[in-house]
């Protein structure tokens, strides 16, 4: 039996973490952090990473970002395209 993805937001997982960071204050284990928040540590890990140290709202201007740099990164590789069968129809060798 699969378990269901779950998708938390910036903010969450910036609350997450600093819950961590007070249960591990508080003398519990990574395993049993990550258990409590029902987590892979992997994922806690991951988290850490990425987002420890962040505000909410900073954590939830960096995936703004990282949205807006993927859907140009995605208009750029159109565009590349386009202009590369715009050149292939140029050549004559169709």
């Amino acid at each position: 039996m699969s378990r269901r993805r779950k998708r938390h937001s910036p903010e969450q997982i910036v609350r997450m973490l600093r819950d961590a960071d007070a249960m591990l204050a508080g003398g519990k284990t990574i395993g049993e952090v990550c258990q409590a928040l029902e987590i892979a540590e992997a994922t806690f890990h991951r988290w850490r990473n990425q987002y420890g140290g962040m505000k909410a709202e900073e954590a939830k201007r960096l995936k703004q970002l990282e949205e807006e740099n993927k859907r140009l990164k995605k208009l750029l590789a159109e565009a590349e395209l386009d202009k590369a069968i715009l050149k292939e129809a140029l050549s004559g060798n169709w």
